[in-house]
């Protein structure tokens, strides 16, 4: 069974991977959280749960998040890049979705 270098099964490979692009997004300044799209349509199924705001594909994983008003969004946007794409090793495309108040 392949285990896409992380020691584990796919499925727990890929939740584990879910799991840390979620993390490295939120660490970044300026996003608030992640956001599933207008329709909800943006996520990464699991077992038992949904991990909304993130979409990982074979050549590109994409990020949906919400930003804090104030944020300069193209500089938030290329802070998530920067820390999700070391995880996934493959380009990074960020969507920001919806801006909060702060």
């Amino acid at each position: 069974m392949p285990t896409h270098g992380f020691g584990l099964d796919p499925v727990s490979a890929t939740a584990e991977l879910a799991d840390g692009v979620v993390a490295a997004t939120l660490s970044v300044a300026g996003v608030t959280g992640l956001h599933a799209g207008s329709y909800g349509e943006v996520g990464t199924h699991l077992p038992g749960r949904r991990v909304d705001g993130v979409r990982l594909l074979a050549e590109v994983t994409e990020v949906h998040v919400t930003v804090a008003m104030g944020s300069v969004l193209p500089q938030v946007a290329r802070r998530v890049s920067q820390a999700v794409q070391p995880l996934v090793g493959h380009p990074v495309h960020v969507f920001v979705e919806d801006v909060t108040p702060v």
